[in-house]
């Protein structure tokens, strides 16, 4: 069967035909995406969409949906993927006199669309690019539809030289509809047959996933090539990888390396997960030589609060983020339960994302 030629369409084919649970804050959204296509597709111009609302809420699928209908050219990817994307350009761009601007024209004369997931800001880097390239994408004509847990406003909340962040909030306030899609449901939880993917305590669980994955397979526990490193594994096989988190998550990999694993592999084992949660402690950027050993409150900066293993947890956001949007199933044996794996700390609020995530590969339907 063809796949329905609108998003209205498409989510009242869900509804009807694939058991989805109506509801009316995504109905909401579905319509102001409708008519966001009926505008792109008659060659109009168009605001963009900024869905934003917990965790479960489906803004993601409808995105999706949305995207999977267009005709005209579009892009869609995880936001953090096309940050990376912008700055691999900006470094080619260099020497350039504008290269937002530069950098903008080009992907406008590539696209019509921006589709991106999880818009959520922490680096500075990504702060202080946002500023300038928002306003850049839209005055090039480039419409844009994001998902976010947060509405525009509580982006990089507590970011240091946030300042530099603002005009890329008034950007978006400007040039696209902010909309709530807060419903009652986590529809990740929605009734499903389930087949277990985390066990606690039980290395031997892990063992008898990846023989049943890996089948007939060869099967070797040789490091195996991730661009130009060497990643150690338990045991890999042509289609299955099984590393531990100290192998995968302490090392200084990046989300572009979670990107070429799941372009291998089928599915991911990760073993020995300890608990990831950690009190927080204050941290400051050191002042300059110039504030000599005086106190000086225009030195005294300081960053948000900070957890011992935050760089660890990062990484493992990232290995989520990436099995979640390629469905690749993550299989994870950890030393505690997943309700108890972050409970306290700074990356409280994206890991919740992270949880739903995890709690919806525990279903069969996650494939």
């Amino acid at each position: 069967m063809l796949f329905p030629r609108s998003p209205q369409a498409a989510y009242e084919h869900a509804l009807a035909d694939r058991d989805f649970a109506p509801d009316p804050a995504q109905q909401r959204a579905v319509q102001a995406l409708q008519a966001c296509f009926e505008a792109l597709q008659a060659g109009e111009p168009c605001q963009g969409l900024y869905l934003w609302g917990p965790v479960g809420r489906g803004k993601t699928w409808l995105m999706d949906l949305f995207h999977r209908c267009l005709t005209v050219p579009a892009r869609r990817q995880h936001f953090h993927h096309f940050m990376a994307w912008v700055h691999q350009h900006l470094f080619q761009l260099n020497g350039t006199r504008d290269p937002l601007q530069a950098l903008a024209a080009q992907l406008a004369s590539e696209i019509r669309v921006l589709c991106f997931d999880e818009f959520f800001v922490t680096d500075i880097a990504d702060a202080l690019i946002l500023g300038g390239l928002m306003s850049a994408l839209f005055d090039a004509g480039v419409t844009v539809v994001a998902t976010s847990n947060q509405p525009p406003a509580q982006l990089y909340a507590d970011g240091f030289n946030r300042d530099r962040f603002l005009p890329a909030i008034a950007a978006i306030e400007a040039h696209m509809q902010v909309l709530a899609v807060d419903g009652e449901q986590d529809h990740r939880l929605h009734p499903g047959t389930t087949l277990q993917r985390y066990w606690v305590n039980e290395p031997e669980a892990l063992a008898g996933a990846f023989v049943q994955l890996s089948g007939d397979q060869p099967a070797s526990d040789e490091p195996i090539p991730v661009g130009y490193r060497q990643l150690p594994v338990v045991r890999a096989s042509e289609h299955t990888l099984w590393c531990t988190y100290e192998q995968v998550c302490e090392q200084p990999w990046a989300a572009m390396d979670f990107m070429q694993l799941c372009d291998r592999f089928s599915a991911i084992l990760l073993g020995e997960v300890p608990e990831l949660g950690a009190r927080q402690r204050p941290a400051k950027i050191a002042r300059g030589t110039e504030d000599a050993a005086e106190r000086v409150a225009a030195g005294d900066r300081e960053l948000p609060q900070l957890s011992a293993n935050d760089d660890g947890v990062r990484r493992f956001i990232a290995l989520v983020d990436e099995c979640y949007d390629r469905r690749v199933p993550l299989y994870i044996e950890a030393r505690v339960a997943l309700e108890g794996l972050y409970t306290q700390g700074y990356l409280s609020f994206p890991f919740r994302r992270t949880l739903s995530r995890l709690r919806e590969m525990q279903l069969q339907r996650f494939s």
